[in-house]
Parts: structure tokens; C-alpha cells; sequence
């Protein structure tokens, strides 16, 4: 078997994954996520395009400043302004990379109302300012699998003389194909490896790629990259992003430990960590791994067949290629049982397994803990994911405008569904009651809502789940609000589904009223792809559309 090789891992959940719609992080919840990124062991944490927002540029500087462990890296187009304002985010970190973009497919290049040759000297210029601030620059020609292969081949060799010592071949719209996009791959590593022989570079250069899903093969376009020589994979947990999304980090990290007899690969991440972070995610931006999801889907291991029940219980092997256990699922044996009987202490030890630091004596973990309490009352056990979803549903940043002081619903196959809501709204001592009647129980309360905050907003989606099975479940809500050209998500959780779908919807209201106050901006990187802007590069400081 080949020597295993060591893969790149290049984590961007914080900046192509936050463009999943409706999936905007504050500064704080960026923060806590790269903590936990870096707990994971990743190599590279792309933590946002600083040029695109104020919040985006302080969350890129903190977690540049604060995270150790990890590269730390941020995205610039081919404008001098996005590369200097990168810059200034990452100036007070150990160990960053600026990573610089333009397309160079005819789409793009179109797009972007230059010509060839223009494109070729920005992606020079770039590449060379970039350098001037920072030694190790990452470079990728967007939309790079519908490029004329020439054009392609000429700028990346342009990019390496002029200082990346990372090229990143981006799947910008999910149009390859895995024996295709390899064969491209192996091409790009051959050609490099001889021109770096006749000494056209003084610098070793990494291979990277960045997939899209959009077919459904960003992993199997990823792995068949790697497979040819690419040394690094740009990845998101969940495999959220863009459009359909990425390659899923945790899908390429356990297909090269898996299938190390075929790839002859490794990386550092620990897998163990991959279901907690991958429930961290879900959590913070608001949306829901898909039960079948590989590794990460709450399916991903069980077997309701019975031919397979059969055969997992005289040997896991027989079903299974991968142990619930090695990617974070844990056992029953292991697991430490949560009551009403369980202390500060305890819950306070779980949360920071589950990647949540809340320190002794603060008011979130006296929050959390209260919670915990009430819902421990009610359940015979709590479970870990009760457990992040109360302390997601506890701690918030947005300022919360709109808070429930009382609430009181009547619903019956008779009766037409009515509720009540008592509401303070910017911490002010007067509290506003209305009621409301409506097809059911939580359109009755949003109606009230509305009523009291005197606002008109449109619900999108809204979505229900169980966290846990049985009757004493709790259950998550996820709404999503849309009002004066804004749009938020908010969640909510409690045992009672209908307390939980309240909480939603006023953390979706206080979400747009902060939205609202700031100009749209909570925090958001616009670029598309691996940082491709679907706007053209023009001479405006405002995020590439999406």
C-alpha cells in the first residue's frame, strides 16, 4: 500500500457555508464555531471575506487573533482594496493566509467585462500584492473547470511565479465529474512538478480544490482529485453552502480513514469530534441535517431491516464499515446520564464535550442550568442534543427587542384556536397584551404577536422536529421571516411545541429588527463558490450579490 500521505484539510463552514440562505452568524457564534474547528483539528479556517461587511471584517480579525491552532484565512477578490482590507484583518494573527480569487471561465470572464488578458494581469496583480502582506497566498481561478485549459494552465503558472504557494482549483458551479475533474487534476500536478524541475519555481506548491454539489458529486469529485494528487480539500461541515453546497468535510475525512487500503491518504482531523461539531453547525445557522446524511445523519447507523438487525447484532462488520462510536456518536456505555439529580458541575463537563465553554458562576450557565432543570422535570433523562438545544436556545447575541412575558393558547377539534401574548419589547417596563384567533394554535399566536409588536411579517418556512424520541421529547422549531427586503431564521425549543414555535418567531422578529438597524448585515460573506462573487468585480466595496 502507498505511504499515507498527509491531506489538507481547508475548512470554509464560516464563509461558503454562512451563504446558505437564511444561515447568517453573529461575530460571537463565528467565534465559537472556529473554537471548535480548531478543537476538530482542521489545517485552514476560511473565516470570511472582511471586504463584504464591518461584522464579517471584526470576525475574521477576533478569530484571527483568538484561535490558535489552525491557519487563519480570508478571502479577497482581485481588487487592491479587498486584499488590503483582508490584510488588516489577519494582521494580528500567528499564522494567516490571504487567499485571492477572479473567474476565467468565458462565463466569467464576460461577467466580469474584462477581456483575457486583463483577467491574467488582475490575477497577477493580486497574487503579487497579496504576497506583500503575507507570506503564504492562496490563489484559485474561478469557475475553474469551465475554463479553456490553456487560459488556465497560463494563469496558474503566472500566479506561482508571482508568489501562491497554494493553487485552488475550484468546481465553481458543480459541472465536473470525478473521472474528468481527476484527469484535470493530474494534469495541473504533473505539469507543475516540471516546471518546478527547470527551476520556474522557488517555492513548493500545494494542490487544492473546492467542489460544488450541484450534481451531486462534490465529494467524489474531491476524492478523485486527491486521488490525483491534490493535497488539499476545501470542504464544509454538513456540506452546507452555495446553492446545493460543498463537499462535506465529514464525508472526505472518513472516506480517506475508511479507505486508506484505496487512497493511501490521512489527515488530523479528530473524528471523534465530527458529530458534536456537525450538531454545532446545524444549531447556530438553523438548519437541519437530513436524517439519511452520511456519518452526521441521526440514520447515518441504524438499521431498521430486519435482515440487517439480524446481521449487526452478530457482527456490527456484517452492515457497517464505520463504528457509530469513531465519528462522535458515542455508546450508551460511555454515556453520562443527565436528571434532575445532576449538578452544575455535570452539565457545565457535557456542554464543554459538546464543544460549549460556559465558565463557572456566569449568567449563561446559571440560564442554561435553570433550563435544564425545568426540562430534567419534565423528562426522565436528558440527552445531548436536549442539551445543545437548550443552550442554544438560551444564549443569543441579537438584541432582543421583542421578549415574552406570557403566553396562553386554546385549541380543540370544537373550539376555534385562540391565544394570547403579553409582550416587552425593547426592555421597556410596559407590556402589551393582544390576542388573536387563527387555522391553529401557532398561527393564532403569530397573529397575536404580530398584533402586539405592530409589525407584518411573512413566514417562509417553518419547520418542526423532535431533538430526541418519545412522548417527553423536546421539540425544535425553525422559522424563517422575511419584511422590508430583509430575511432571518429564528429557532426555538421546548417540550411544549407550541412555547417552542413562539420562541422561533420572536427570535426571527429580532433578528430582522437587528438586521434592519444595522443595513442588512449580520455578519455576511457574499462570494460564491470558493470565494467567487456572482457579482462583477467592480470598483464598489459592497458584497458580490448572491
Amino acid at each position: 500500500m502507498a505511504s499515507k500521505d498527509p491531506v489538507i484539510i481547508f475548512d470554509t463552514t464560516l464563509r461558503d457555508a454562512e451563504q446558505t440562505p437564511g444561515a447568517t452568524l453573529t461575530v460571537r457564534e463565528k467565534l465559537e464555531i472556529a473554537h471548535q474547528l480548531a478543537k476538530l483539528k482542521v489545517d485552514v479556517i476560511e473565516a470570511g471575506f472582511p471586504i463584504s461587511s464591518e461584522e464579517d471584517f471584526q470576525a475574521v480579525s477576533r478569530i484571527a487573533k483568538e484561535v490558535e491552532g489552525p491557519v487563519i484565512c480570508a478571502l479577497a477578490r482581485a481588487l487592491p482594496k479587498d486584499i488590503d482590507r483582508a490584510a488588516e484583518a489577519l494582521r494580528d494573527g500567528r499564522k494567516v493566509r490571504l487567499h485571492t480569487f477572479i473567474g476565467t471561465s468565458p462565463q466569467h470572464i464576460a461577467m466580469l467585462r474584462k477581456n483575457a488578458d486583463e483577467v491574467f494581469q488582475m490575477a497577477v496583480a493580486s497574487v503579487a500584492r497579496a504576497k506583500s502582506f503575507c507570506e503564504d497566498v492562496e490563489f484559485s481561478p474561478m469557475d475553474a473547470t469551465r475554463s479553456d485549459e490553456n487560459f488556465l494552465f497560463n494563469v496558474v503558472d503566472a500566479a506561482i511565479k508571482a508568489g501562491a504557494t497554494t493553487i485552488n482549483i475550484p468546481d465553481t458551479v458543480g459541472y465536473a465529474v470525478p473521472l474528468q475533474f481527476g484527469n484535470l487534476i493530474w494534469r495541473i500536478v504533473q505539469w507543475i512538478k516540471m516546471n518546478s524541475k527547470e527551476n520556474h519555481y522557488h517555492h513548493s506548491v500545494v494542490i487544492s480544490v473546492h467542489c460544488h454539489d450541484d450534481l451531486g458529486l462534490a465529494a467524489s469529485n474531491t476524492l478523485a482529485a486527491l486521488k490525483n494528487g491534490a493535497r488539499q480539500a476545501e470542504c464544509t461541515l454538513n456540506g452546507l453552502g452555495e446553492r446545493a453546497g460543498n463537499a462535506s468535510l465529514e464525508e472526505v475525512v472518513m472516506a480517506l480513514r475508511t479507505r486508506q487500503d484505496f487512497f493511501g491518504l490521512s489527515c488530523g482531523v479528530d473524528n471523534l469530534l465530527l458529530v458534536p461539531t456537525s450538531q454545532m453547525v446545524s444549531r447556530l445557522m438553523g438548519i437541519t441535517v437530513q436524517p439519511n446524511k452520511a456519518i452526521v445523519g441521526a440514520n447515518a447507523f441504524a438499521h431498521s431491516s430486519g435482515i440487517h438487525q439480524d446481521g449487526v447484532l452478530k457482527a456490527r462488520t456484517t452492515f457497517e464499515i464505520m463504528r457509530p462510536e469513531d465519528v462522535g456518536w458515542g455508546t450508551e456505555g460511555t454515556r453520562i446520564v443527565l436528571t434532575a439529580r445532576s449538578g452544575r458541575h455535570a452539565v457545565q463537563d457535557r456542554l464543554a464535550k459538546l464543544g460549549y465553554k460556559l465558565e463557572k458562576g456566569s449568567d449563561e450557565l446559571d440560564r442554561t442550568y435553570e433550563r435544564f432543570l425545568m426540562v430534567a422535570d419534565k423528562k426522565k433523562e436528558v440527552y445531548d442534543e436536549d442539551l445543545v438545544a437548550i443552550v442554544s436556545d438560551e444564549i443569543r447575541d441579537i438584541p432582543e427587542k421583542y421578549h415574552l412575558e406570557y403566553l396562553q393558547v386554546v385549541s380543540g377539534t370544537s373550539t376555534i384556536p385562540s391565544a394570547t401574548v403579553r409582550l416587552r419589547i425593547d426592555g421597556s417596563f410596559q407590556e402589551i397584551q393582544e390576542s388573536a384567533w387563527g387555522d391553529g394554535p401557532v398561527n393564532a399566536a403569530y397573529r397575536a404577536i404580530d398584533k402586539a409588536a405592530g409589525v407584518s411579517a411573512k413566514l417562509e418556512e417553518y419547520a418542526i422536529r423532535a431533538i430526541t424520541s418519545g412522548a417527553e421529547a423536546m421539540g425544535e422549531v425553525t422559522v424563517s421571516l422575511s419584511q422590508n427586503g430583509h430575511r432571518a431564521t429564528g429557532r426555538g425549543a421546548s417540550t411544549d411545541i407550541i412555547e417552542a414555535s413562539v420562541k422561533a418567531y420572536l427570535d426571527a422578529l429580532n433578528r430582522l429588527s437587528f438586521l434592519e438597524q444595522n443595513g442588512g448585515q449580520v455578519s455576511t460573506a457574499w462570494p460564491n463558490g470558493n470565494g467567487q462573487a456572482e457579482a462583477p468585480l467592480a470598483e464598489s466595496s459592497a458584497a458580490p450579490a448572491t
